[in-house]
């Protein structure tokens, strides 16, 4: 602090955003992941998981109250905040509202322990003090693929808690990863997520293609042959396979991340059948996939 202004925002480390994020205030809740064991990623191995003290936050807020008024919307980090203690994540909300009026909504990451931890009770109060959207890390619905990648869970319990948290009136934006399973799993992988899918019935589906990160777990495996990376038409053969086992209410599946080779934008359910025409087409040629020097994370 100098002359009593904040002077920025306590940000420590590489920091993580869902690209729906991009203009909106970040504010560092925690640090790191309470997980950090999936073998694919490595966004957070250099940082122990830890939560930011209240005068820290209260700095972060006090910087955004003078300096980000054009932004309505507010996303906390690191990986899953929402794991924090029921009476601090309340306690941050409120001051947000107190101190930031104008943001219309607050995101973080979540995952199964996450919201498992949470009462329902607890989650109906989060949503009432203006959490509104859940970044929820499926993955995958194939339990072998989960155990793989050490998720730490299974599909059965993936799904229950995503629809726990559809049920408390968050929206839940699903992630998932296409070629994850590996050349030998990937359709299997595919159906059993697009099932996973369907009994959440999330609003949002961010589909993700795996790109291998160096010093991962991932990387060691695909160095020894223990795992080989799908082609991409194998990839997109993995994305025509959970578009159609895919069934949503009303929600939006999205393969137009920067990793991914064709992407989409799909309204369920009336643009599902479309989809799956443009994927066939890509598939048989008549449409180009974005090369690799496009590709990114």
């Amino acid at each position: 602090m100098h002359g009593g202004e904040p002077d920025g925002f306590d940000y420590q480390g590489h920091l993580i955003r869902p690209p729906s994020e991009a203009y909106s205030i970040l504010i560092q809740f925690t640090t790191g992941c309470s997980h950090n064991k999936c073998t694919f990623c490595a966004a957070y191995k250099t940082k122990r998981f830890s939560i930011k003290p209240e005068e820290t936050l209260l700095r972060d807020l006090a910087f955004a109250r003078r300096y980000c008024r054009r932004q309505d919307k507010l996303f906390l980090m690191d990986g899953d905040a929402l794991i924090v203690p029921q009476k601090k994540l309340t306690w941050l909300l409120d001051e947000i509202r107190s101190q930031l009026p104008w943001v219309q909504r607050v995101g973080a990451y979540a995952n199964h322990k996450s919201i498992k931890m949470k009462s329902d009770r607890d989650l109906s109060e989060l949503r009432d003090k203006g959490l509104g959207i859940l970044y929820y890390g499926v993955e995958s619905g194939d339990d072998e693929t989960l155990r793989r990648i050490r998720k730490g869970t299974n599909a059965e319990n993936l799904t229950l808690q995503g629809r726990r948290a559809v049920e408390a009136g968050f929206d839940v934006s699903a992630t998932v990863l296409l070629g994850i399973a590996g050349r030998e799993r990937g359709l299997e992988h595919a159906r059993a997520t697009g099932e996973v899918l369907s009994r959440i019935d999330p609003r949002y589906v961010g589909a993700l293609t795996t790109m291998v990160v160096p010093g991962t777990a991932l990387a060691d495996e695909q160095a020894s042959g223990e795992w080989t990376l799908p082609e991409p038409l194998e990839m997109l053969a993995e994305l025509r396979e959970m578009v159609r086992t895919t069934r949503l209410s009303d929600g939006l599946f999205s393969s137009n991340h920067a990793s991914n080779y064709l992407p989409l934008r799909i309204r369920y359910p009336e643009g599902q059948a479309d989809a799956l025409r443009v994927i066939d087409a890509a598939l048989e040629g008549q449409i180009g996939l974005k090369p690799e020097w496009l590709r990114a994370l």
